[in-house]
């Protein structure tokens, strides 16, 4: 019998030092993907999607150079509810099961409710969209995403003239762990949007990636894309979403505020404390990372930028 150890709990003076990730992680990631890509990152729930592409977010269209491998898209990710290492939510994949899986819609809604899985996956129509994720840690990838905007399933709770901002609410992995001490962060994991931004069309409600369901280390079985925010700010494997009247209290800016604010737009012009976002690294074919310079909003500046008219981004950071 396969026996799966528990995802580790740190204190956050634990977690490893940026310039000492990057190190370790390069030489990880030259020894270890080449071997995962021999066998593959095993996961029973993946299936095949139907979908129509998005012409307006084709790789061509938006000028992507190449796709990120499936292989390294599935065994490199944050999710920390499975680890606090890259390659955690690829080797624990297997400790929650994303089926049976209902989601709750609640707060200032008219129609609130608790939805099945595939009842949400079935409200619009499925589209396959090829968006850049920013990592905050400087790196990023570009992949093949499957699902709709966040906003058809807003406009079908009919959000009240109260609900200003949305909040989203993933798993909470003390109840897989209950003998385990809180660790590297407040659990369950808390991120939000304000209001226009949940209805952008941009915001996508995700089930899935490179034609198939959502692997469970990439946030199965629904997760939120938000492609000119940092990474962080697309809860995974969510089961609640909340529509409410004040700025709701998000993991990251609860842990660390002076490092992760509410808004989180990628910004080069705003550097992390500990490390610069000006450049990053591109998680590609190559067997040796490449950089590119940050896009201001992660290339999606045309499509944004208005949200954000008469605010200062470096104090709404």
């Amino acid at each position: 019998m396969k026996i799966i150890s528990k995802p580790p709990r740190i204190n956050p003076s634990e977690i490893t030092p940026h310039h000492f990730y990057q190190r370790r992680n390069l030489i990880k990631s030259a020894l270890a993907l080449p071997v995962a890509g021999l066998f593959g990152v095993a996961n029973a729930d993946t299936a095949p999607l139907a979908f129509l592409p998005n012409p307006e977010y084709t790789l061509e269209k938006r000028g992507f150079d190449t796709l990120t491998p499936q292989i390294k898209a599935q065994a490199y990710n944050n999710f920390y509810e499975l680890g606090t290492d890259k390659d955690d939510p690829a080797s624990n994949h297997t400790l929650y099961q994303p089926r049976p899986w209902q989601v709750e819609v609640e707060g200032e809604a008219h129609k609130p409710g608790v939805f099945d899985i595939d009842d949400l996956a079935a409200i619009a129509p499925m589209e396959e969209r090829v968006y850049r994720l920013r990592c905050v840690e400087a790196w990023s990838m570009v992949i093949p995403w499957l699902g709709f905007s966040l906003s058809a399933l807003l406009k079908k709770v009919e959000p009240t003239g109260n609900a200003k901002y949305v909040q989203f609410v993933t798993f909470n992995p003390e109840e897989l762990f209950p003998d385990d001490a809180n660790g590297s962060l407040p659990w369950p994991y808390v991120e939000g949007l304000r209001m226009d931004e949940a209805m952008h069309p941009l915001t996508l409600l995700t089930f899935g990636m490179y034609g198939e369901r959502l692997p469970t280390q990439n946030g199965a079985p629904m997760r939120i894309i938000v492609p000119w925010k940092y990474g962080f700010k697309s809860g995974k494997a969510l089961v609640k979403i909340r529509l409410v009247e004040t700025q709701p209290p998000t993991s990251w800016n609860i842990l660390q505020p002076s490092e992760y604010g509410f808004y989180s737009n990628v910004n080069p012009e705003i550097p992390h404390p500990r490390w610069s976002q000006a450049s990053e690294r591109v998680i590609s074919n190559s067997f040796l990372p490449s950089r590119r310079e940050t896009d201001m909003f992660n290339g999606y500046a045309d499509e944004v930028a208005s949200l954000y008219v008469g605010m200062d981004l470096k104090a709404n950071f």
